[in-house]
């Protein structure tokens, strides 16, 4: 986000995140995919939550009707595998886009920063399992 609003954060020339192009015509793009991370994100709360059993109350025409398992627990799945495919493959590339004309200096550091974003995809497969269980327990 701080990028896209032309806030340099030590990206520098040759690395296509340099300050000099944000904001700009890209900035829409990283807008969107930060929002885009946040809503699944938030979405996988509904695998804790009643409302991801449930249709809440405020939600016209569907409050009140319980959701179908499948309905999440597929989203869910795929997801997880999406989620660990990307940060797996990504943390195995992470030395390369670091050695990069224009990575931050002192990058060393960014792979520790990082290092349980590697963890979302199995932590959500553990709690889609747990749903599905839980759901098919107890309808």
């Amino acid at each position: 986000m701080a990028i896209a609003v032309g806030i340099p954060v030590g990206w520098g020339v040759g690395s296509g995140l340099e300050a000099e192009l944000f904001p700009g015509k890209w900035s829409f793009y990283l807008v969107a995919l930060s929002l885009f991370a946040e809503g699944l994100g938030l979405l996988s709360l509904g695998l804790v939550q009643r409302w991801g059993e449930v249709v809440p109350s405020w939600i016209p025409w569907l409050r009140g009707r319980r959701i179908r398992p499948l309905a999440t627990v597929v989203p869910a799945a795929l997801g997880a595998v999406a989620v660990t495919l990307v940060t797996v493959l990504a943390a195995f590339h992470w030395s390369t886009s670091m050695a990069a004309p224009g990575a931050p200096t002192g990058a060393g550091w960014w792979p520790l920063c990082y290092a349980p974003l590697v963890l979302w995809g199995p932590l959500l497969a553990v709690v889609t399992v747990a749903y599905w269980r839980r759901r098919r327990i107890h309808g």
